[in-house]
């Protein structure tokens, strides 16, 4: 018999408002959605005077639901030493997009304390503020179901506790690959460092009552592992766009055939192919004006391959902005570019950018494994085409196509894309049905 009290979920999300990135946004829409579907969520994140934030916008904090109950605690973590010692004024971005070319022996000696001295990550250091919070909050009644949501994977390690101590419901939603995500083997782990991570990741799959994944490769990855964990167990939740985030009108150029790319990007997404296509049609179809412009953080070796491709005067690079910024960008573009790192785990990687993507009506050119989950996804919504990092000769008649079609009409925007089942709403909607399940 299922149990009829109020579901009031304690959400536990290092990233929160006024961080920036994807990771937030998930969080940020699934507490809005939720009370929907019969969830009272409350969340519980660090002190955003202390955390390490490599993004922030803090126009997501409008977007905080009214009477969202949010917890903030203090944190310890290594990252203003980093700083110091490094002379550098930002953290490491995500898989280590801001650092340079090629490391310099302090970063590799970074990289090795990151990866062995900070197990699961370096934000670890938040656990015992946050455990603390949690646990009071519980004895209070408060709470009688947890969600832990990473990066940072040590976040999971607080569900782990809790569910230890209180035997509650505890949700652990993985939004990215934990031992096999693209950049783990910068981190230098030795052996024993190795092995203590992986018993991190085995004992949150085999004690979380439910693990959310963004996607099916995900899933599968996670199955593989020598972990004793039923297939029923793992859901696949991906990321997803708001509809009420799209309040800007499609507005592409008309003198200019304006390729846009979002969000992170470093060597590993590799996009040499493409910038090959566009260095021929800049000789092959000189009468229409091509221009690039990536929005985001972009890395100096993808800055510099766009040099030895001759790309440089006609690309434009914008730095992080703000999220509703950021789609008001997709919505002036032509066509919009994507990549995911050309990794071993990359049949698993669906961007959350990509649903941004789909909600914009424009016709995506990606670049990645064919049949992995971000082809998939984008052939079911018939939102553009994927080609393989190597398949020249394919996006090169692609992108003259479309070229030709531009000359006609400078609108390539898709007459329908299939996309609803992507929006925030359904998803939080599974969501809620996982939660209320397991009560």
């Amino acid at each position: 018999m299922k149990n009829t009290d109020p579901t009031n979920l304690l959400y536990i999300s290092y990233y929160w408002p006024p961080s920036g990135g994807p990771g937030v946004q998930r969080g940020l829409k699934f507490c809005k959605y939720l009370p929907q579907f019969g969830v009272q969520p409350g969340v519980l994140t660090v002190d955003e005077k202390q955390a390490s934030y490599a993004l922030l916008d803090p126009t997501f904090e409008k977007e905080i639901p009214e009477g969202l109950e949010v917890y903030r605690t203090a944190t310890s973590e290594p990252f203003e030493y980093y700083k110091k010692l490094s002379g550098k004024k930002e953290i490491p971005y995500s898989g280590f997009a801001n650092q340079k070319t090629k490391d310099t022996f302090l970063d590799k000696v970074f990289k090795f304390v990151r990866g062995n001295m900070f197990i699961p990550d370096a934000r670890v250091g938040w656990n015992k503020h946050a455990l603390k919070k949690a646990e009071e909050l519980i004895d209070a009644g408060k709470y009688n179901a947890i969600l832990t949501t990473s990066p940072p994977h040590s976040t999971q390690l607080i569900g782990l506790k809790l569910k230890q101590k209180y035997n509650l419901p505890w949700v652990a939603d993985l939004r990215d690959p934990w031992t096999n995500i693209h950049y783990y083997d910068q981190l230098l782990h030795t052996p024993i460092a190795r092995r203590l991570d992986e018993k991190y990741e085995r004992q949150v799959l085999e004690h979380a009552d439910a693990v959310i994944v963004t996607s099916d490769d995900t899933k599968r990855l996670f199955l593989n592992k020598p972990a004793r964990i039923s297939d029923e167990k793992i859901h696949v939740i991906p990321n997803g766009y708001d509809e009420d985030d799209f309040v800007f009108q499609s507005n592409p150029p008309t003198d200019t055939f304006l390729i846009t790319y979002t969000g992170t990007i470093t060597e590993q997404y590799n996009i040499d192919v493409f910038l090959k296509v566009i260095a021929n049609l800049l000789s092959t179809h000189s009468e229409i004006n091509y221009k690039l412009r990536f929005v985001g953080k972009v890395s100096d070796g993808v800055k510099q391959r766009i040099m030895k491709a001759g790309l440089e005067g006609i690309t434009e690079y914008i730095a992080y902005v703000p999220h509703q910024e950021a789609i008001k960008y997709m919505m002036e573009s032509t066509v919009l570019l994507l990549s995911i790192a050309e990794v071993d785990s990359v049949y698993a990687n669906v961007p959350g950018k990509l649903f941004e993507y789909l909600a914009s009506n424009k016709p995506i050119v990606a670049l990645g494994p064919v049949h992995s989950a971000m082809d998939q996804i984008i052939d079911e919504c018939g939102a553009g085409r994927l080609f393989h990092y190597t398949a020249y000769d394919l996006m090169l008649d692609h992108m003259t196509q479309m070229s030709k079609a531009w000359k006609i009409n400078p609108n390539l925007d898709l007459p329908y894309i299939n996309h609803a089942r992507f929006s925030r709403r359904a998803l939080t909607e599974e969501l809620a049905k996982v939660i209320k399940g397991l009560r």
